[in-house]
């Protein structure tokens, strides 16, 4: 799908969430916001409590404090917005003058009801990657068919468009650092029923999690690929041995509760669920008998722990007090 019925009508607010610590990658998010075709009526920032206003600025920035949380700094009712539409960022992106306008574009354009750049291109991933991602069910690579971008798999990982050309395709799933949609929509989900996310130590997954429950609860999302819109990445790339294994314990507690709530729970057909512990039985034993095989006892322990921490969270009155998520596909 490449075609597009450009806009010129669009009412948004910006909603930007943030520590204050992006620096110069911060500046120059402002400052493509400031050059868009469209501007925005209003730049929110909501800001986690404790941490100090940036002095980064181009003067239109409303500050708001709030908890501190990926998910807490997103799953909010937004009373502040009085625009149809909330464009969505993280405090480290870059848009092209005429990124707005063409989110909107190609979401009018093709009745969409979210729209996402592909801001992070896994067919760029080195080719061992991408080979050890598909034999243990992270990822997997598909043939472009000019209609499909990012499909969940009954594991919890995801499928990918390996060789998209630009334009847009639909999804079921999204990168979260930026995306366009009405403010009603995103108030649909109730995202904040996913706090339980913010309780890990590294809130991985989330972006995934909101994305795929709108798809379930039959918000149609679009990915924009080759969109011109960065991700700068103002997280450190330094990974220290305490980071590395808080992140892969955050990941795989996280890959279990997901899987459970979002794919098994849903799926009402007793063949679906067969097969999808299948699956996710699959994905599971091999990323620790993998760990087996290296002889990694240390993170052969983590990963357990993560998954058996997982599955007493399952069981516990907090996780059944969660709305249950209702299929509403379309």
């Amino acid at each position: 799908m490449d075609s597009m019925e450009p806009r010129d009508n669009c009412n948004y607010t910006v909603a930007i969430r943030t520590r204050g610590k992006a620096g110069g990658r911060y500046q120059k998010l402002l400052d493509s916001l400031a050059r868009q075709t469209i501007p925005p009526a209003k730049i929110l920032v909501y800001i986690a409590e404790g941490y100090a206003i940036p002095r980064e600025t181009i003067g239109r920035e409303q500050y708001i404090y709030v908890k501190k949380g990926m998910v807490a700094q997103r799953a909010l009712r937004y009373d502040e917005v009085e625009t149809e539409y909330i464009l969505f960022l993280d405090d480290d992106v870059y848009l092209p003058d005429h990124a707005v306008e063409s989110l909107y574009g190609y979401m009018t354009a093709f009745h969409a009801d979210v729209i996402a750049p592909d801001v992070f291109p896994n067919a760029d991933r080195p080719l061992l990657t991408r080979w050890m991602m598909t034999v243990s069910g992270r990822m997997a690579p598909r043939r472009d068919d000019g209609k499909r971008g990012y499909e969940v798999m009954r594991n919890s990982g995801y499928s990918y468009n390996m060789n998209p050309r630009p334009g847009v395709c639909w999804s079921q799933t999204n990168a979260g650092p930026c995306f366009l949609c009405r403010k009603s929509d995103f108030l649909r989900i109730c995202f904040e029923e996913e706090l339980w996310m913010d309780r890990l130590q590294y809130a991985l997954g989330d972006d995934q999690a909101m994305f795929y429950k709108m798809h379930l609860l039959g918000l149609k999302q679009l990915t924009w690929f080759h969109s011109g819109i960065k991700h700068l990445d103002a997280g450190t790339t330094l990974m220290n041995e305490e980071k590395e294994r808080n992140m892969i314990f955050s990941d795989f507690r996280f890959k279990t509760i997901f899987w459970h709530r979002f794919i098994y729970l849903p799926d009402k057909s007793w063949i679906g669920r067969v097969w999808s512990s299948i699956c996710m039985g699959y994905t599971l034993g091999f990323t620790l008998f993998t760990s087996l095989l290296k002889g990694n006892w240390g993170i052969l322990k983590l990963k357990y722990r993560a998954i058996s921490e997982a599955v007493r969270f399952i069981g516990s009155d907090a996780y059944k007090q969660l709305s249950p998520i209702e299929k509403r596909l379309v």
